[in-house]
């Protein structure tokens, strides 16, 4: 391969473009990354990462229908198109201006005929991808392991009836990890898509359970020696290709870790698309971990609303980036996590400029999001009528309420003294109408 081959040819460096019209797609419309707001610059607050694995190694093939993406970066050997693969990445971040990226180890390196095999091409893409970050200041938002798509983990990696299996993901996870360290990576994520089951009649939840926890303790453990500075993620799916997927959702996550007591080591990396296919709306998740303290990253795709499988699309709706940044701003930030894009052009999607308009439009959707969400928060309208709401918890039973001492002695008493409402009809109605304004507006309000 050419020291300088260009994949991109023809395609220049991304600028932010105000005034750009319909027809011209090539630009940033909204996404302004030196823009500061509360504080801090757009990029700073959006941290946008490119996934490796749809980007460049998806090839539009589908359970229906074979490859339709011929890159060019995919011929020759494995490690040839593997070193090429890079190579074309780093090229694609540079001209789009994202600053960091995520893979699966067999993204990066092809699987060996045998474990050592397998870590020595990992080592090896790795010299290179360290390489590539030095030149173009790219950073690794995060690693993660495959361990669903190799035939031995049919029946899951952490929670497989056989041992076996689990020492070689065990094995597979300690050096992912050291890969980490030396990619400088500043999270790892843990996908569990085979940790569940298809047939409860043949499993032994209970064990499953707590073999997974074992699993991610000897993660911790290992972590720790060897000096890994980052931050470990979970990412909830209710289902797919598991038919329950253990991680079905945020609450169930974080019950699992409080349960073994791994909270203090796990975040979550939420994907809305799979929010929605445990049946809730897009921004759930994000708020319900946010709520918790325990929201790490995002991957920021959609999926869609009429179907019932994960599509991984470029988020283009306002009022879900508006509502997924509210909930990011109210916690001071993503860092060190981010909003990686785990989507993927269409198979129909065959151009190279495809794959930049998405990444556009979808960075301008969240650039948008963002502006909204700061605007909401600095005017400061629906935050005062939701203070409202909950003020009756600001003094008296109520405070004692917010501070864990109330009783239901006191709760009694409260109600043989005050009635069921203790509030002038006046201002019940009040609460009521507001309540509405802001549900019938809000949609309109984050539109702009």
């Amino acid at each position: 391969m050419a020291a300088q081959e260009e994949f991109f040819a023809g395609i220049p460096k991304i600028q932010y473009v105000p005034g750009a019209g319909p027809t011209e797609v090539m630009c940033f419309k909204h996404y302004n990354a030196e823009e500061v707001l509360m504080g801090r610059t757009m990029e700073d607050w959006l941290r946008f990462s490119v996934c490796y694995w749809h980007s460049f190694c998806g090839t539009g093939a589908d359970p229906f229908g074979l490859p339709t993406l011929n890159r060019r970066w995919n011929e020759g050997t494995p490690m040839d198109s593997a070193k090429k693969r890079l190579c074309a990445a780093f090229e694609f971040f540079t001209k789009l201006g994202v600053k960091y990226y995520t893979f699966h180890d067999r993204d990066l390196s092809p699987e060996g005929a045998t474990l050592e095999e397998s870590s020595r091409n990992l080592e090896e893409m790795a010299d290179l991808a360290l390489q590539l970050q030095n030149e173009t200041g790219v950073k690794v938002l995060w690693v993660t392991c495959n361990l669903f798509a190799h035939p031995r983990y049919m029946n899951g990696a952490a929670t497989n009836p056989d041992c076996h299996v689990l020492a070689y993901a065990g094995a597979q996870v300690k050096k992912g990890l050291d890969i980490a360290k030396k990619l400088g990576a500043e999270n790892f994520v843990f996908w569990g898509g085979r940790e569940g089951f298809l047939s409860i009649h043949n499993t032994d939840v209970a064990a499953e359970l707590k073999h997974m926890a074992s699993f991610f303790k000897m993660a911790v453990n290992y972590k720790e020696k060897l000096g890994l500075k980052c931050q470990f993620l979970i990412e909830p799916k209710p289902k797919e290709p598991c038919k329950h997927q253990y991680d079905y959702d945020a609450m169930s996550v974080i019950g699992f870790l409080k349960h073994y007591g791994l909270e203090n080591h796990f975040k979550l990396n939420i994907e809305p698309n799979h929010t929605t296919l445990a049946g809730h709306s897009y921004e759930h998740d994000v708020v319900m971990a946010s709520a918790l303290g325990m929201l790490g990253s995002v991957d920021s795709n959609t999926g869609s609303p009429d179907l019932g499988w994960d599509t991984d699309q470029f988020p283009m709706d306002i009022r879900n980036t508006t509502l997924v940044m509210k909930a990011v701003i109210g916690q001071g930030g993503l860092q060190p996590g981010g909003l990686n894009f785990d989507a993927k052009v269409r198979r129909e999607s065959t151009d190279l400029e495809d794959l930049f308009i998405a990444h556009i439009g979808a960075m301008d959707a969240f650039a948008r999001g963002l502006r909204n969400a700061v605007r909401m928060i600095e005017e400061g309208v629906i935050s005062a009528m939701v203070k409202e709401r909950y003020s009756s918890f600001s003094r008296g039973l109520g405070q004692k309420v917010e501070d864990g001492s109330a009783t239901l002695e006191d709760m009694e008493d409260f109600i043989k003294q005050n009635g069921w409402d203790s509030r002038p009809p006046g201002r019940r109605s009040n609460c009521v109408r507001r309540s509405i304004v802001v549900f019938l507006l809000a949609p309109l309000h984050v539109n702009v």
